[in-house]
């Protein structure tokens, strides 16, 4: 990395040509499901302080879901735990029932979560036998939230949230107001405040450090007076 770069980034006096090891923050504007992709925002040096001033605002997802079957997950990297007919659903129940999902909702977090017990995952603690109760309801805002296609038994909402609000429990609770089931097969997160995945993303061919160092975006002094997000959503 160039010395200029370090230096927009917070490292004081860089000096490439001393061995002495130069300190680099890291941080992340919250948490993507491990099957997700998308917009995932990073802060380097100073910018870790930024993170949640310039991720205020809203979160827009694509979620295929897919009808008939639950697992312990939520998602696809989950085990099945449940099995139910879907073939009586039809993209008019779909569309209804999501209005009761629009607005300030409650919603109970997913077991497998970046959420923490004592100071550990959730996640965690379920991978290692650990008997983990699920977190209490709490509120949650969804601006928008529509129906893009409908091939059963797969289906795609597109999704615009606010902070904390998980895409799994969307999906499995419209499962159960459907009288069916539901899991998420596929998730993409597209914008996360400010920050769009067909603005801001870097594609695969783009993977470089001369890219990278480009795509920073340099922030002032004054505007590093905030902590970095602590906020785990999927």
């Amino acid at each position: 990395m160039c010395v200029s770069c370090l230096s927009e980034a917070g490292v004081k006096n860089p000096n490439p040509r001393k061995r002495k090891k130069q300190s680099l923050k890291l941080g992340h504007g919250g948490t993507l499901d491990s099957a997700a992709s998308g917009v995932l925002v990073v802060g380097v040096g100073n910018g870790t302080k930024m993170l949640s001033t310039m991720l205020a605002g809203s979160k827009k997802y694509v979620a295929v879901g897919e009808l008939g079957k639950a697992t312990d997950t939520l998602d696809a990297t989950g085990k099945m735990v449940l099995e139910k007919d879907f073939e009586h659903i039809t993209r008019v129940d779909i569309e209804e029932k999501l209005k009761s999902f629009t607005g300030d909702i409650m919603q109970v977090p997913p077991l497998y979560s970046a959420l923490k017990k004592d100071g550990q995952r959730l996640s965690v603690l379920l991978q290692k036998g650990h008997k983990v109760e699920a977190k209490p309801a709490r509120p949650v805002t969804v601006y928008n939230l529509t129906l893009q296609e409908f091939k059963p038994p797969l289906f795609t909402l597109d999704i615009e949230c606010g902070g904390g609000f998980y895409v799994r429990s969307l999906v499995d609770d419209l499962g159960k107001a459907l009288s069916s089931c539901a899991h998420v097969k596929e998730l993409v997160r597209t914008k996360q405040g400010q920050f769009t995945l067909e603005e801001h993303a870097l594609h695969e061919g783009q993977w470089t450090l001369e890219h990278v160092l480009r795509s920073l975006q340099p922030c002032s002094e004054s505007e590093t007076g905030t902590k970095p997000s602590k906020e785990h959503t999927d």
